[in-house]
């Protein structure tokens, strides 16, 4: 019986149809597609950006190249033709006229959709007014709370340790909680502030009397006078290609080319709940000319380290504050940093140069191992780059080369070539260092440090037939040094990807994606000796789309994974599922439910699936063994000022009576949340 009805599930979550909330835009819906945790995290920024841009859509008839670039799924060359027919033909009257602009099709034109609306084609050009600014702003406040439904093992007996101070269980309670302020006037004037608290982190007790354990406020004004950027707080900043600063999301090797060749926001403000990706300060960005700009910032703030007689062994990046050990790694040591950039815009060619000093209170030291050899030690950090961009009628050329305080140096060059609007042939070398030593560069490539490798990717995506896109590459790349969890030099590792895709309609999309990698990694024999292997993953996901309008769809995807070491046992994982949704553009309920199997042998063949979330978040989680997912999400506007969204999950495991390990532990063989968040906005 208990079979029959989680077939049921399955088969119900193809056909069923609840209300939706565009908490995320169709673009990061279609593209998700994650691999590992890093890359989960880089979608989760992204998602919070595009997030944001969606709430407060663009004037279509008054955007500009820099706007439009912020939008990853434009290629340089379709941006220009969106503002050749707004010049041409004057302001549009419809989104319908979209498809009028050569190389948009109807899967582009839906993305675009989430960004944009059809506005009056006069600019305003009032003098700013602090007035007319407290008038006419925006403003809205979130309030969110997640409620587990699951005993964790480290909130067992939990009155029972609150009182002895036991360092097996959590401080605090198993509730996640954050509050979000945002003032916007206009696209000039932006500020508000972010509080949260993990779950398990004390809240107004114990060793924390101030409520939230991470407070973060911003300031941003942007392109008022010659002022181009002004940030105070927390902000964030991105030069280049990221060999020296990229603190933004990085476009990876599986997703569209089209943004390959975008250079680094510069200074942008920094929204997100992330605890260790920002810098704290002020910031500017200055004209100097119609084509010069000079940035300078600087940044203040503690972090979480462990400190061993004042040398730091490690950084603490989880931003988790939940046992007595987290706290003693708390705002123990101390960062400056102090940059600049000067960056030159001209018709063919954008270029800039970027110094930072980067210096702590303590010396980094981390304890020693061959893989970490070359890692940053020292109290004192200090870099140069120059970057640039040149683009004329077919190709584009672009890199940027890092130098650090001993010479080492990092370097990225692209050359693209686009004879048509949607065909791009892209190769990207790198060539990194193994000592090149920067603590905020985040580039292109395998590594998660812009350190220790040697490769060359070629991609192409192009149109076929009107209807079909192509999607491939492949990156060959190579370690000179050795790396964690790979005892050996010299090591070579090669990914590639084939992709489909079909949109003969606005309402129906689909794609085919078969990816390869091989990459060397330590394995250990039964009779324990260590080898050095390629560790093998094939990945074939396969995915249809259809809307009955803009509010309503239905998603559903196939997926299969291989993995072994060379010649060893392997390991199959296996998913299906669907996400189905519904929306009446005046109906106040909204909402979506997400379904799916999955069926894996193991960790190593775990498969990642992602389910609509509430509004800035994003729900992308990993999953072995066997077992069923379903999370429903439903979204009430009562009013106009006031939005109540929610979102239950619950996961079912066939193959367990336990789920989790250590703290994290469940007993039993289901796991169940509630997500609740309140939007007011005035």
């Amino acid at each position: 019986m208990l079979r029959v009805y989680r077939l049921i599930v399955c088969f119900s979550i193809l056909s069923t149809v609840i209300n939706t909330v565009n908490s995320q835009s169709n673009w990061v819906e279609w593209k998700e597609f994650a691999n590992d945790d890093r890359s989960v995290a880089a979608w989760e920024e992204k998602n919070l950006e595009l997030a944001e841009l969606a709430e407060h859509p663009f004037n279509i008839n008054t955007i500009t190249k820099e706007q439009l670039e912020l939008l990853p799924f434009l290629s340089d060359r379709l941006i220009e033709n969106i503002l050749y027919y707004l010049y041409k033909y004057g302001p549009m009257v419809s989104k319908n006229e979209l498809l009028g602009i050569e190389g948009m099709d109807y899967q582009t034109r839906r993305f675009l959709n989430d960004f944009i609306y059809i506005g009056s084609s006069s600019k305003e050009h009032q003098k700013f007014s602090f007035k007319r600014m407290m008038k006419y702003n925006k403003q809205d406040l979130l309030i969110r709370v997640d409620i587990p439904f699951n005993q964790k093992a480290g909130y067992a007996d939990y009155s029972k340790a609150k009182k002895t101070g036991s360092e097996k269980n959590y401080l605090g309670n198993a509730y996640y909680q954050n509050l979000r302020y945002k003032f916007q006037y206009k696209n000039q004037v932006y500020w508000g502030f972010v509080a949260e608290k993990d779950a398990g982190e004390p809240f107004f007790s114990k060793c924390n009397k101030k409520g939230y354990d991470f407070y973060s406020a911003y300031f941003f004004i942007q392109n008022m006078k010659r002022v181009k950027n002004l940030a105070i707080g927390n902000y964030r900043a991105s030069f280049g290609y990221g060999m020296l600063m990229n603190m933004g999301f990085s476009m990876g090797k599986s997703n569209s080319s089209a943004g390959s060749s975008r250079l680094g926001r510069g200074i942008s403000k920094y929204t997100s709940t992330n605890e260790y990706n920002y810098l704290r300060g002020f910031a500017v960005t200055y004209c100097l000319s119609k084509r010069w700009e000079a940035s300078v910032f600087y940044s203040y703030r503690k972090m979480d380290a462990n400190v061993d007689n004042q040398f730091i062994k490690t950084l603490k990046t989880d931003g988790l504050h939940r046992l007595k050990m987290d706290l003693e790694k708390k705002n123990t040591i101390c960062n400056n940093l102090i940059g600049s950039n000067l960056s030159y815009n001209g018709k063919y060619f954008k270029g800039g140069i970027t110094s930072v000093y980067n210096f702590f209170n303590k010396v980094l030291n981390p304890d020693f191992h061959l893989y970490n050899a070359y890692y940053p030690r020292g109290r004192y950090f200090f870099n140069n780059g120059i970057y640039g961009k040149y683009f004329r009628k077919d190709f584009i050329i672009a890199g940027e080369v890092g130098i650090d305080k001993k010479g080492n140096f990092a370097v990225v060059q692209s050359i693209s070539y686009s004879p048509e609007v949607n065909t791009m042939l892209t190769v990207i070398n790198r060539y990194y260092d193994k000592k090149y030593q920067a603590l905020y560069a985040n580039g292109f490539g395998e590594n998660s440090r812009v350190q220790n490798e040697i490769g060359t990717y070629i991609g192409l995506e192009t149109t076929i037939l009107h209807r079909f896109k192509l999607l491939t590459y492949i990156d060959l790349f190579y370690f000179p040094w050795y790396r964690y969890r790979v005892d050996k030099q010299k090591t070579f590792g090669v990914d590639g990807l084939l992709q489909i895709g079909y949109s003969p309609s606005y309402s129906l999309s689909m794609f085919i994606k078969y990816n390869y990698k091989s990459k060397p990694q330590n394995y250990l024999l039964p009779s324990k000796q260590k080898l050095i292997l390629p560790k093998i993953r094939h990945r074939l996901h396969y995915q249809l789309e259809y809307s009955w309008n803009e509010q309503t769809k239905l998603k559903t995807f196939v997926e299969g994974i291989f993995t072994a070491h060379w010649k060893q046992n392997h390991s199959n994982g296996y998913q299906l599922g669907s996400t189905a949704k519904w929306g009446r553009e005046r109906f106040p309920l909204k909402g979506s439910i997400t379904g799916a199997w999955f069926d894996t042998k193991d960790y190593d063949s775990r498969i990642y699936l992602y389910e609509p979330g509430l509004l800035y978040s994003f729900s992308m989680y990993s999953y072995y063994g066997k077992g069923t997912r379903l999370a429903v999400n439903l979204s009430c506007s009562l009013g106009k000022k006031l939005v109540l969204q929610g979102k239950w999950g619950w996961t079912h495991y066939l193959d367990r009576k336990s789920i989790g390990t250590g703290r994290e532990e469940i007993m039993g063989s289901n796991k169940s949340d509630l997500q609740l968040q309140l939007k007011i906005k005035w």
